[in-house]
């Protein structure tokens, strides 16, 4: 979506370009800003970015959208928006919904419901979205809405600035909280399953902490280190403790759970990439995972 900022300048900077670079503008954004001068104006007239800024100046910066090589239909599905403004939209995902189309899903994913939800006016489509989840972890997930947001939100998450946490009921009774600090590869011969590789693997480091406990299972709050694919479900199996209904980690288990590994993304906190607020999010563990646990 094409974006405009307005910036009121309230203190003296030593130019245009330093003021974006304290807004956590990103190179790329600063670099395509300087081949295009006009989309950066000072009191209404096209600045430079080696421009002065003085208190009392007025800068507005446009930033068109790129026209997507990528072809999302449109599908008028339920979306679960928490919150909503200019730069971004967060969204609590349904177990069963992927977030990206693929070859088996063109039209039922997240990113076919966030093409139908936003307005064809505000110029071309391009998802963005922020973080990942498999498409039966349900939870919070961060969709940009312009190419500003997205690249500063994408270099957040890979500074770590943006913090996760999951709930998960696994196999077993665990009696302490821990952390695995095991790296993570493709499993040979397979494009989805991923394995502990000590060898090969990229560090991957999960922390999990003890909510409560039953008879054979036991409910977690996950925290993440990194990203890799399926981390927590590689990681939980490989200590002895699968997730429940995890079909593709611990494919005998006949544990209650309905057809999807019992994950859910329940906490998502972040600062906004143009406000600079710090922003908070919590999602309840939905019904299904629910009743995995006895009452």
């Amino acid at each position: 979506m094409n974006r405009t900022i307005i910036y009121q300048i309230k203190e003296a900077h030593g130019s245009v370009r330093a003021f974006l670079q304290e807004k956590r503008y990103p190179h790329a954004v600063l670099t395509q800003l300087k081949q295009a001068p006009e989309q950066v104006c000072k009191n209404g007239a096209p600045s430079l970015l080696r421009a002065p800024l003085t208190p009392g100046d007025v800068l507005r910066v446009d930033i068109p959208e790129r026209p997507s090589r990528e072809k999302i239909l449109p599908a008028d599905l339920p979306l679960s928006i928490l919150y909503e403004d200019d730069d971004l939209l967060v969204i609590d995902k349904p177990a069963g919904m992927p977030v990206h189309p693929s070859q088996d899903h063109y039209t039922d994913t997240l990113a076919n419901a966030v093409r139908h939800y936003l307005p064809d006016t505000c110029g071309p489509f391009v998802f963005r979205c922020i973080n990942r989840l498999d498409k039966n972890t349900s939870g919070l997930l961060l969709v940009a809405k312009n190419r500003l947001s997205g690249a500063i939100l994408s270099q957040d998450i890979k500074n770590r600035r943006i913090r996760r946490r999951y709930q998960a009921v696994v196999s077993g009774v665990l009696t302490k909280d821990g952390t695995i600090d095991a790296p993570i590869a493709r499993a040979q011969d397979s494009s989805i399953l991923r394995c502990i590789d000590y060898a090969g693997g990229q560090r991957a480091v999960t922390h999990y902490r003890i909510l409560k406990t039953y008879e054979d299972r036991t409910l977690l709050e996950l925290q993440l280190e990194t990203g890799r694919t399926h981390q927590i479900r590689v990681h939980m199996a490989s200590i002895g403790h699968p997730l429940l209904g995890d079909g593709l980690y611990h494919p005998a288990a006949d544990d209650g759970a309905d057809g999807r590994q019992a994950l859910h993304a329940c906490f998502l906190s972040f600062t906004h990439p143009v406000t600079g607020e710090g922003l908070s999010f919590s999602s309840p563990l939905p019904k299904d995972i629910l009743r995995l646990l006895p009452s």
